[in-house]
């Protein structure tokens, strides 16, 4: 192991990295890796949700059923919902996995729980590319969910033992800001599945008895790839010296202790309100912001028609006419995922931005007002995507702007929670405050569905994309929540971690 550079070396700021040894940066690595492939798997089945729900739906007609006009509007109905409940599974899922493994992560320690939840959703991942109907998909989702949901709170509870006090926060804004690579990475496959798909690729390649191998169940097969990680440093990571003190002192069975953090102050109230906070951020990107690829989706699936079939801008177009033309030119599925892949990977090249920028505003404004400033720019970012997004040049600002927002507040989540928590609670507490509010958030997504479907349904005839922009837009009063919650937290800047 290398030595450290002396404290006094280092200047404040990012500069503080140089006090990072070998050890630490091997350590910050294979959590950063972690994490960047637990969203590279959450990020493929955002993208893919749509194209996977669509066939498994219609499988269950026949084609004879298929020409019938109401069978058409049930079938689109059905994959609306079923691209909604599969993402609300797959939170709870989330969810129940942060509970259990942040409770592990106490108990049985750091190192050898992030190992297993990168197994479990690698493993998951793979499986939904199985899948033979929705019910079996939202169920492998709910398991993939168990792994992405343990791995972020006993990550960073990981990196900020290990980490020196001067680089922890800097280090940890890092790591959250690394799930954008993952994220850009599942948009990358997205866009190559999409180009593939146009160049028939797909026709010729067979998957056990599922026949043809379509391009989601191949992005799905990818998604086990992370495995290798946990496979290959297993032997290597150690457990953080104050965790072993810990052990020591109390006994394993003694933390992660759900009776001491509800039930003693001010670790309830951090749990709470740090639940709360997390709750709106959590809302926010998955029932509103990933599902502006949707809206990219049902807006260009408009435009690409026009311009295929010389159709003017002023003759409006239904839903079911929409889906004539595309039957009659098929290779525009490949440009909508295409400029679906667009959408992701320009929204995440704003959020690695915004998770940077949060964790070097922070260490001037604070915790509290770094995350009042967020909130209200992710509400208004959001907003303004859900109204005005109407063209590629469109995609190129406004979705990246509206990651930088969303996302910064994510980068805050994984500095601020390891500090509300002592050592013997902090992998549960900041699993309870990140993970546990996604039970209410599984909600959001068939909320989003529902307000789309039958709240603003009327509203269709005017523009078939309507009724989903003004359901998105009704939704961003979720970030008023976090803003609430900040009034019963406490400034942690340049205070150590609670022992």
């Amino acid at each position: 192991m290398s030595s450290t550079p002396s404290v006094s070396s280092i200047s404040s700021g990012w500069r503080t990295l140089g006090l990072l040894n070998r050890y630490h940066w091997f350590v910050f690595t294979v959590a950063a890796l972690g994490w960047l492939a637990d969203c590279m798997d959450q990020q493929l089945f955002n993208l893919a949700r749509v194209s996977a729900v669509t066939e498994l739906v219609r499988k269950e007609y026949t084609a004879s059923q298929l020409q019938e006009e109401a069978v058409l509007k049930e079938v689109d109905e059905r994959i609306k919902s079923w691209a909604s409940y599969s993402t609300s599974i797959f939170l709870m899922g989330w969810a129940t996995g942060g509970i259990a493994f942040g409770i592990l992560g106490d108990r049985w320690g750091r190192v050898k729980t992030m190992l297993l939840t990168i197994l479990l959703y690698s493993l998951f991942t793979g499986l939904s590319a199985l899948s033979l109907g929705v019910w079996d998909f939202g169920f492998y989702r709910f398991l993939t969910g168990l792994g992405v949901g343990g791995e972020f709170a006993v990550g960073v509870a990981l990196l900020a033992e290990t980490m020196p006090a001067a680089a922890r926060p800097y280090t940890l804004g890092l790591l959250q800001a690394f799930s954008a690579v993952g994220n850009v990475t599942a948009a990358l496959l997205f866009m190559l599945t999409g180009y593939l798909e146009n160049l028939g690729f797909f026709k010729d390649l067979y998957l056990l008895g599922l026949g043809p191998i379509t391009p989601w169940r191949l992005l799905f097969i990818v998604g086990m790839l992370p495995a290798l990680i946990a496979l290959v440093v297993r032997r290597r990571l150690q457990e953080p010296e104050t965790w072993r003190r810990e052990v020591e002192a109390s006994g394993a069975k003694k933390l992660g202790s759900y009776a001491e953090m509800l039930g003693q102050s001010p670790w309830r109230r951090h749990a709470l309100a740090g639940l709360a906070l997390a709750f709106s951020g959590v809302v926010g990107l998955w029932a509103i912001g990933f599902f502006s690829v949707d809206l990219q989706q049902y807006v260009f699936k408009d435009r690409l028609v026009r311009e295929r079939f010389q159709i003017p801008a002023e003759e409006k177009l239904s839903k079911e006419q929409l889906d004539s033309y595309l039957k009659q030119a098929p290779e525009l599925n490949g440009d909508i995922k295409f400029y679906a892949g667009v959408t992701s990977l320009v929204l995440q090249l704003g959020a690695f931005c915004g998770m940077f920028a949060f964790s070097t505003v922070t260490n001037f404004t604070g915790r509290r007002l770094a995350f009042v400033i967020s909130l209200i720019l992710a509400a208004a970012s959001t907003a303004l995507v859900f109204l005005r997004l109407e063209s590629v040049s469109d995609i190129l600002w406004m979705v990246p702007l509206m990651g930088f927002c969303q996302l910064a507040l994510f980068g805050g989540y994984a500095i601020y929670f390891p500090e509300l928590f002592p050592t013997r609670l902090r992998s549960t507490g900041t699993s309870f405050c990140y993970n546990v509010g996604r039970f209410v958030a599984a909600i959001g997504p068939v909320l989003l569905a529902q307000l789309s479907n039958k709240v603003f349904i009327d509203y269709q005839s005017i523009d078939p994309t309507l009724p989903f922009r003004y359901a998105g837009l009704t939704m961003c009063s979720v970030f008023g929540i976090g803003l609430i919650a900040l009034l019963f937290l406490p400034e942690t800047k340049g205070k150590p971690l609670p022992e």
